[in-house]
């Protein structure tokens, strides 16, 4: 597990952000918990490995299992050591959740409750884990693979890890492969994965001061684009809207539905509005307060004024009968600040996307 540790040499603090790295990652509340009856329903359980990783498994020998206990599970080859987050009825609700095909993926079975040296074993592998990343990246960088190993997750029984890399295209690493096999005598496991798996798989603390969604509950990333932050009238700053993983913040999405049902009570921004003095053009909106801003001028900010959403669309009706009022009769001022700004590069970046090859798995 990798520390962090701040400029002042603050014990309390580098022990705080290492939290974000912690197991105790993505929480359900098993809020079945207190029914009797719940761990007979099934015998599935939900076992948390390192960081985000998780698995599901039959307690077939109907083992006292309940959350926080640390088990042995069978793995592929030898076993593995996770923590017990979740029994009973709502492991079944979580598969189905997470979209998973019970057909095609195989449960396999909790073997015992850990004992101590079953943990100082998976303690001992882990320790490991650091200093293989480093040698890793070394070994990658020699061959002239454009990839990058961003972490290392050693089985519970040392026998094998998972190495986490992040590339922008295909890469061939068979000759990879054997290197890594042959230097570190373990069985090898590639998984590829994306910037934002990697943030969450690091942790740390957003902007707003809390530890980051992509590693505390986010399971499955939807697609942020930029008109989420235009549609919630964002400032389109870059470094502003990007989070820890260079991409547009999860966050964005957030409170989209809500402004969106809110911009379907407001007119169309293509809709000129017609009145006996001026035309008047779309500048902005605030569909939260129910308001439209128009300008005199199609393309600057000129004589503003700022109507509601229901005098707004009484104009519109107006004018598709032919009919023009005399004024808007709106609020003359200067419209909410847009907050564009030059010299922080081109917000459309976020939206190209490049092309990633499916994840791929190979074992040796």
């Amino acid at each position: 597990m990798k520390k962090y540790t701040t400029g002042t040499g603050n014990a309390e603090l580098g022990a705080a952000a290492t939290k974000c790295n912690s197991r105790h990652m993505l929480p359900v509340s098993d809020w079945l918990s207190d029914l009797p009856e719940n761990t007979q329903l099934t015998d599935l359980i939900e076992v948390q490995f390192k960081n985000t990783r998780k698995g599901y498994f039959h307690n077939a020998q109907h083992l006292p299992l309940e959350k926080g206990v640390q088990v042995v599970v069978e793995a592929n080859p030898g076993y593995d050591l996770g923590e017990v987050v979740l029994t009973g009825k709502l492991v079944e609700l979580q598969i189905k959740k997470n979209n998973i095909d019970a057909s095609r993926y195989e449960i396999r079975q909790v073997l015992r409750i850990a004992t101590e040296e079953d943990k100082e074993r998976a303690a001992q592998a882990h320790a490991r884990e650091h200093e293989t990343m480093i040698k890793a990246r070394e070994l990658a960088k020699s061959l002239g693979l454009e990839m990058k190993i961003g972490d290392v997750e050693f089985q519970g029984d040392g026998s094998k890890a998972i190495f986490f890399y992040i590339a922008d295209g295909r890469v061939d690493f068979r000759q990879l492969i054997k290197v890594y096999a042959e230097t570190f005598r373990i069985r090898v496991e590639m998984k590829q994965i994306g910037a934002r798996q990697e943030a969450g798989r690091i942790g740390g603390t957003g902007p707003c001061g809390r530890e980051l969604c992509c590693s505390t509950w986010i399971i499955n990333f939807s697609s942020v684009g930029t008109g989420a932050a235009r549609l919630q009238n964002i400032s389109p700053n870059p470094q502003k809207l990007a989070g820890m993983c260079a991409k547009l913040k999860c966050c964005l999405n957030y409170e989209v539905p809500v402004y969106e049902d809110a911009s379907k009570l407001l007119p169309s921004r293509n809709i000129q509005l017609e009145t006996k003095e001026a035309t008047w053009y779309f500048f902005t909106s605030d569909p939260l307060a129910g308001t439209v801003t128009y300008s005199s001028d199609p393309q600057k900010a000129v004589n503003l004024t700022v109507l509601s959403a229901a005098r707004a669309n009484e104009i519109v009706a107006m004018n598709r009968r032919g009919e023009k009022p005399d004024t808007l009769e709106g609020t003359r001022g200067m419209a909410m600040e847009l907050g564009y700004q030059t010299g922080h590069g081109d917000v459309t970046r976020f939206d190209k996307r490049k092309k990633r090859p499916n994840d791929r798995r190979d074992r040796r």
